[in-house]
């Protein structure tokens, strides 16, 4: 029996192919006819309302609907305000965090340190793990081999299926602590078989370490990294972990959380929502962005150079001619994107410690130059600003990280928040979520297959 390529289009699947286009296409203006919002946002853009939470708040808008400097809080406090805390007194942020996301009030020192325990308690995987799951089949997408193994976890769990608030807490807890040690192995796996390596080394997390120390500590063959690196890493951390319930990945956790599934299931399913590009792969192609006009733009430090070249992206004269500036733009945010404001000051403090300020400029300038250039060629309904992706990716670059972790490193850090969504809807939800669909396929008569 010969053995079947699986990734092959064969002219059976060509044919079927046609005949999906042929039938499955619904017409557009029955849309607009029956007043149906696609993807649940309304004409301007603003998301549909289709639950409740107090877990995050984020705004572009002001109560009269005019744009405002973006807002982001958790569990209502100000981003600003609780960055600002942890760094006055030079603490790594993403595990307090984490607490406040989960349990809705800031930690007091020992419950922070008690917590820090807990997590590092967990940052293991169970025996042969590594070996069995992760080796044995490397995916060349470590956002796919980070859901299998999560769904592979079930497996070693005595109450997997228990949704009871303990079980799960825990539960969720321990997917937080593991979940960087899953990622980094996994791209290890990948690039030892890719590379035709004759050996592989693995770097178990330390439990004294922050979550951003064990990301560079697992990944480096050193161990080694700097304070800055470990504190900006440490930043992106807390700017990705959580950004309200209507957000693609975190929306996915309460639809599947609210059929009362387990655990490793629902956080599976928020990483394929996440891997997607429209949402969490947006940061690679930034970079990609930022590739080509570095190879295009002779002279970095020449603003109208810059400027030119992005006027191009914008005609779709260049990069993939979609017309997007990558990184500019949001849904909800119009003047500002409150994580770019906070975070662009660590990606300039890393750039100066790397000896990459000509880079960081050329960035800069795109950031400053591409909003004016938006506004003034399209018909806008709101401002556009730099997002977070548009920093991210820089960042990651600068930290050595491979592009096949970028996604990854953000759901190291949103499954925080799905975490902390996940419990609050079996904590308030009580109804599977089923929203309403409208057919619009006529009625047919059935016809004998003789007749056809």
């Amino acid at each position: 029996m010969n053995k079947r390529n699986y990734a092959e289009i064969t002219p059976d699947i060509k044919r079927l192919t046609a005949l999906l286009e042929q039938n499955g296409m619904i017409d557009r203006e029955l849309y607009d006819r029956y007043q149906v919002n696609r993807g649940l946002r309304d004409l301007n853009g603003k998301g549909i309302l289709t639950g409740l939470t107090e877990i995050s708040e984020v705004n572009g808008r002001s109560p009269e609907g005019k744009p405002i400097e973006g807002e982001l809080y958790y569990r209502g406090y100000k981003i600003n305000d609780l960055v600002q805390g942890f760094l006055r007194e030079g603490r790594y942020g993403f595990e307090e965090i984490t607490y406040l996301l989960l349990f809705g009030a800031l930690p007091d020192r020992t419950q922070l340190t008690d917590f820090e325990q807990l997590l590092g308690s967990y940052r293991s995987l169970p025996n042969s793990f590594v070996r069995d799951l992760i080796m044995k089949a490397p995916s060349t997408n470590i956002m796919n081999a980070m859901a299998r193994s999560v769904l592979s976890l079930y497996a070693y769990d005595n109450n997997p299926d228990d949704v009871s608030l303990p079980n799960v807490l825990r539960q969720c807890i321990q997917l937080i602590a593991m979940l960087p040690q899953l990622a980094v192995q996994s791209y290890q796996a990948y690039d030892y078989y890719r590379t035709d390596s004759t050996s592989f080394f693995i770097h178990d997390p330390l439990p004294e370490l922050s979550t951003a120390e064990n990301i560079l500590y697992m990944l480096r063959l050193d161990n080694k990294y700097t304070p800055t690196e470990a504190r900006v890493l440490d930043m992106a951390l807390v700017l990705h972990a959580e950004h309200g319930g209507g957000n693609n990945s975190t929306f996915t956790t309460h639809v599947v959380t609210s059929t009362a599934t387990d655990t490793y299931s629902a956080i599976a399913a928020s990483l394929g929502s996440l891997k997607g590009p429209k949402h969490g792969g947006a940061n690679i192609k930034v970079v990609h962005m930022f590739d080509e006009i570095k190879h295009n733009v002779k002279d970095w430090s020449d603003e109208g150079e810059i400027t030119s070249y992005v006027q191009r992206i914008l005609n779709k004269d260049a990069f993939d001619h979609t017309g997007l500036i990558y990184g500019i733009g949001h849904a909800i945010y119009s003047k500002s994107d409150p994580r770019a404001e906070i975070f662009r000051k660590f990606v300039q403090k890393l750039a100066q410690e790397k000896g990459l300020e000509q880079e960081y400029y050329l960035y800069e300038t795109v950031e400053r130059v591409a909003p004016l250039l938006i506004s003034g060629q399209r018909k806008m309904y709101k401002g556009v600003s730099a997002n977070v992706d548009f920093y991210s990716g820089f960042v990651y670059q600068m930290l050595g990280l491979p592009e096949e972790l970028f996604t990854p490193i953000f759901a190291i850090a949103r499954i925080a928040g799905w975490s902390a969504h996940r419990i609050e809807e079996l904590l308030n939800g009580n109804r599977i979520i089923r929203p309403a669909y409208m057919a619009v396929q006529p009625q047919r008569t059935y016809v004998p297959m003789d007749d056809r």
